[in-house]
């Protein structure tokens, strides 16, 4: 399998929420398997390049990301993994990136162009992808940092020979960065053919719900921590494969065996 991880914490560059403790040793257990692996994360300010060793990827450098009419240059950078043959691939912006907080502002306040940071990171992870010429079987995204990856797959790339057989998990954890996000998101995170209207699913009451959206346009949803599961109860269909919670120390070997029978009932019914 061709595996791309699209996350918003790894453990040891970021550790905000349970996302970084809980995906570390996925990617591991996956391409020690004998799969081949992608991940690729935001280059957060709080990631200190020289001690974890970030260099620029030139050759993938280069292009950039609109984002509400606005031109923004993606740098990408890349580090080994301590003590493990794992690449990891930051999606970089000066404008976006180069803070000392992820989400918040020594006071506590949220960013106010949060939702511009995430359109720029997902709408890169996009871009990147095609440029690596690598077509993945599963995409899994962990964390609302990543939530509109299932929408672009879905319905803005979905003719692209990149993704069009790939198959979207998403991973639900705590929410900490909608809080700040307002109807205007919709008009943002268009890309391609889209519109606001296809972007709807991402809106309730009226407030932007990340979950809802990258529930809405994935084909299995995995809860991240015990509290989710009445969340993604409400939001899944019957056509949806549910991960439940799985205790840390037991999630990583029983999170490949779903990608394995996952992938294998979709051949099956191929």
């Amino acid at each position: 399998m061709k595996v791309l991880f699209v996350t918003q914490e790894m453990n040891p560059y970021t550790v905000l929420t349970e996302i970084s403790k809980y995906f570390q040793k996925l990617p591991h257990k996956t391409q020690d398997s004998g799969n081949e692996i992608r991940v690729l994360m935001p280059r957060f300010g709080s990631i200190n390049e020289r001690r974890h060793r970030l260099h620029e990827v030139v050759r993938l450098s280069g292009m950039n990301i609109i984002v509400d009419d606005e031109d923004y240059p993606l740098i990408i950078k890349v580090a080994s993994y301590p003590g493990a043959r794992l690449q990891v691939y930051f999606l970089d912006n000066e404008e976006f990136f180069k803070r000392k907080f992820m989400f918040q502002d020594a006071d506590g306040n949220d960013y106010k162009d949060n939702q511009d940071r995430m359109v720029f990171f997902c709408k890169g992870v996009m871009e990147i992808v095609k440029k690596f010429g690598w077509p993945p079987d599963i995409i899994h995204c962990h964390g609302t940092m990543t939530s509109l990856v299932p929408l672009y797959v879905k319905k803005g790339y979905h003719k692209d020979p990149i993704f069009s057989h790939s198959k979207v998990l998403y991973s639900a954890y705590t929410d900490v960065l909608s809080q700040s996000f307002n109807d205007g998101f919709l008009e943002k995170a268009a890309i391609n053919n889209l519109v606001a209207a296809d972007i709807e699913p991402f809106m309730e009451d009226g407030k932007v719900n990340l979950h809802k959206g990258a529930i809405a346009f994935s084909d299995a949803v995995l809860m991240g921590n015990p509290e989710i599961n009445k969340l993604v109860e409400k939001y899944t269909t019957d056509d949806q494969k549910i991960f439940e919670y799985v205790e840390e120390g037991e999630q990583n070997d029983a999170i490949y065996e779903f990608y394995d029978e996952f992938i294998e009932e979709e051949e099956e019914e191929d």
